[in-house]
């Protein structure tokens, strides 16, 4: 099973849009895995047009209408793994210990709010930030994050979009 991560989309704003790149791998993926701040509802409905089923939680950027709709964590099991998903991981002094904690028995733990792409292994447990494909801030480039679920083993790949 294939399943894309995305977080900090904060659409829309201006004529930004989904880059292409970004796009082309939604469309291929069995799932779709959002780790909040989309900004608006309409994001998130174009987002279930493209047509894998999404799960996702809500960030802080994101309007009422989202944290009404959206949990503010989750669990969700793809190919026989489990995924914790948060938007705001907390301070980065002791971040993946504190998100392992938070998420017992999740084969990975995803997150976003720091726009910083994060690939790590810890332990038995993959700690993973997308960065955002839209809003780069602080991080190096434009990501998402495609990661394979085959019989709870997972296997991440971070996709530089710029």
């Amino acid at each position: 099973m294939l399943v894309a991560a995305i977080s900090d989309t904060h659409l829309p704003r201006g004529a930004r849009r989904l880059p292409e790149a970004c796009l082309e791998e939604l469309r291929r993926v069995d799932a779709i895995v959002h780790c909040g701040d989309f900004s608006t509802a309409a994001v998130l409905d174009e987002l279930r047009a493209i047509g894998p089923p999404v799960h996702a939680v809500y960030g802080n950027a994101d309007e009422p209408a989202l944290r009404e709709l959206l949990p503010k964590e989750l669990v969700v099991e793809v190919g026989g793994a489990r995924l914790g998903v948060v938007h705001i991981p907390g301070p980065a002094a002791g971040r993946e210990e504190r998100l392992l904690r938070r998420f017992p028995g999740c084969q990975a733990v995803l997150y976003g709010h720091t726009h910083l792409p994060q690939v790590e292994r810890h332990g038995e447990a993959w700690i993973l930030n997308p960065g955002s494909p839209t809003e780069r801030r602080r991080g190096p480039f434009h990501s998402m994050i495609v990661l394979e679920a085959v019989a709870g083993a997972i296997s991440p790949r971070l996709v530089r979009l710029t």
